[in-house]
């Protein structure tokens, strides 16, 4: 993605982010079941950096990683599977970059905000023919032996939300969750039903096609894959070390009952939930519905297809339907599902307005009924007194993983920022005065970063301007009242400081990890007006309510077993443990700058 990103990273991350080879779900349990019975952690931070009222709250389990986060145990050596151990929390890192961290702040700091991120879950159907697991013929980072395992990270994920308490730096509980998009895999209308009751609450059942039988590609045959269950064959993982674990998928495809958020949620749309794979045409829907899955290639047909998906100039569908029309003798037969059809951008707006998935609020999640007159998926919403979250839709409808805005969002987003900023700056550099406007502190969401947003024209509007991530920086930073944009799509923690030569138009970029790769984090925020002229955004990351350590002989396949080992294989991906032990690891977790952090900015 962006060109401060390690090569490793980039590489890996453009094959999991457009070949559609992303999650799945899986596991049994009931509400409830995610708060592990263990001594919570001491809180590790740096002592001199420590908040003045830092909150304590009873859990049977650490809440942040500023007091313990996962890490690999062992010694790195090929085919070592390594275990996780709970390891030292990350201390406070202060950023004034933007603004000084002036002292006794912490005795006047007054609370605004307190909000929690969710980003790049990834919920997918496994079993869908539409996926491209075909691309591990070229490379083995191209599918990830985790994904059947989504549902039940995500619900632990749910459970540690709704144990958080108060913030550890303002004491406010967390108002609400925002999901920044790809919330879900294979833009499946089965996968958005998923995903809506995953936060909303009920009983998810994560298996598509034949009830009786699991059809995908870990009980193929095929030794490019890991098969859990089968003792006999001698795969790729196996060979790295992922351990046989007997009923592994009939236990990933058991039904899980997620409780639900305890506190609203609001929804931002990314690439995966709007296009198949997060970047193939809508003309697909006959092949995700159908009954036949293409498991391997020859690695040429892999390496076309990803040349295609890299450079974006040739259509990566009509690529890919030749790929299986070429191969349709040797796909396997699968029990066709009219569920796994590709949802419209009025199915997702119409499933996010169904009272049925309400569950905390608000009705819609960030969307109204009028918003159904069209496929316009941008909107704002009150996140405190005197604070405004503006939620934008980055994703191009007609096939492409990279971001951007048309020139009727960009416009509208003008006129929004505009509203709620008695001072701003014309494109000149002019002051501009407007006294009628409501000023806010101003908090913008989006599913892209700003490096992944381009100008590439959208196929279906190619006479429409795009405008990209540099364009979207120019215009927040004629607004004050910007203290930040929070985004993801990257599935890596990065903050970036958008400084300016007028300080007060300097904000931040808050970048964080998704849930399906490692590290497998959320982010906490706390907004705090610190009565000197300056505001603090707290971001602290989280990790789910699983326990870091998995049972000894991974014979544990309750849903808490499965959210453990969710994240243990995720911390064993091809490669990744040994970029860990050679230090490559700060690519995706980020440094402690990019971690848990004070970013200082100036007030309006």
């Amino acid at each position: 993605m962006a060109g401060t990103e390690p090569a490793s990273t980039i590489n890996r991350r453009r094959f999991l982010l457009t070949s559609g080879a992303a999650v799945a779900a899986g596991a049994s349990g009931t509400a409830g079941a995610f708060l592990p019975r263990q001594r919570r952690s001491p809180a590790v931070r740096d002592v001199a950096r420590q908040p003045a009222r830092t909150i304590r709250r009873p859990a049977p389990y650490a809440t942040t990683t500023l007091e313990t986060t996962a890490r690999l145990g062992g010694a790195a050596h090929p085919g070592a599977f390594r275990r996780l151990v709970s390891g030292p929390g990350w201390p406070l890192t202060v950023r004034g970059e933007l603004a000084p961290p002036r002292s006794g702040r912490d005795d006047r700091r007054t609370p605004l905000a307190c909000f929690v991120q969710f980003t790049d879950l990834h919920l997918t159907d496994v079993q869908n023919p539409l996926r491209t697991e075909f691309l591990r013929s070229r490379t083995a980072t191209a599918w990830r032996p985790q994904e059947a395992l989504t549902v039940a990270g995500a619900v632990a994920l749910v459970e540690q939300v709704n144990a958080l308490g108060g913030g550890p730096h303002t004491g406010l509980p967390p108002a609400f969750v925002m999901t920044t998009g790809d919330n879900f895999d294979n833009n499946s209308v089965i996968e958005l039903e998923w995903f809506l009751t995953l936060m909303s609450g009920g009983r998810i059942t994560p298996d598509t096609g034949d009830p009786t039988a699991y059809e995908g590609v870990q009980n193929s045959g095929l030794p490019l894959y890991w098969h859990p269950d089968d003792a006999a064959l001698r795969d790729l993982d196996k060979r790295r070390g992922l351990p046989l674990i007997p009923g592994f998928l009939d236990a990933a495809t058991r039904p899980v009952t997620s409780p639900g958020l305890g506190i609203p949620w609001y929804s931002t749309v990314g690439n995966h939930d709007a296009l198949p794979g997060g970047c193939l045409s809508p003309a697909l829907n006959d092949v995700a519905a159908g009954s036949r899955k293409l498991l391997s290639v020859p690695g040429a047909d892999a390496a076309a297809y990803a040349n295609a998906m890299r450079t974006g100039d040739d259509p990566k569908s009509e690529v890919l339907k030749a790929i299986l029309s070429r191969h349709a003798a040797s796909a396997r037969t699968v029990t066709a599902d009219e569920r796994r059809r590709l949802c419209t951008p009025h199915d997702y707006l119409a499933a996010h307005l169904d009272p049925a998935h309400a569950g905390a609020g608000p009705v819609g999640h960030g969307y109204t009924q009028n918003h159904l007159d069209g496929e316009r998926m941008y909107y704002t919403f009150q996140v405190a007194e005197n604070v405004i979250g503006i939620s934008i839709d980055t994703t191009y409808r007609s096939g492409h993983y990279e971001g951007s805005l048309d020139t009727d969002q960009l416009r509208w987003l003008e006129r929004t920022l505009a509203a709620h900023s008695s001072r701003s700056y014309d494109a000149d550099g002019r002051l501009v005065r407007n006294p009628g406007a409501h000023d806010a502190h101003l908090l913008v969401f989006s599913h892209h970063h700003s490096p992944s947003m381009t100008r590439r024209p959208d196929a279906a509007r190619t006479d429409e301007p795009r405008h990209d991530g540099a364009e979207i920086i120019a215009l927040l930073s004629r607004f004050p009242n910007v203290v930040a944009w929070i985004n993801g799509h990257s599935h890596v923690n990065r903050i970036t400081p958008h400084a300016h030569a007028t300080p007060a138009r300097s904000f931040w970029e808050v970048n964080t990890a998704s849930h399906v790769d490692y590290p497998h984090h959320a982010r906490l925020f706390e907004l705090a007006d610190n009565g000197d002229g300056t505001l603090s955004l707290f971001t602290t990351l989280i990790e789910s309510a699983a326990p870091h350590r998995t049972a000894p002989d991974f014979d544990d396949l309750s849903a808490v077993g499965l959210a453990s080992l969710y994240r243990e294989l995720a911390y064993n991906a091809p490669g990744l443990a040994e970029g860990m032990a050679a230090g490559v690891q700060e690519g995706w977790a980020g440094r402690a700058r990019d971690r848990n952090t004070e970013l200082l900015g100036f007030r309006l």
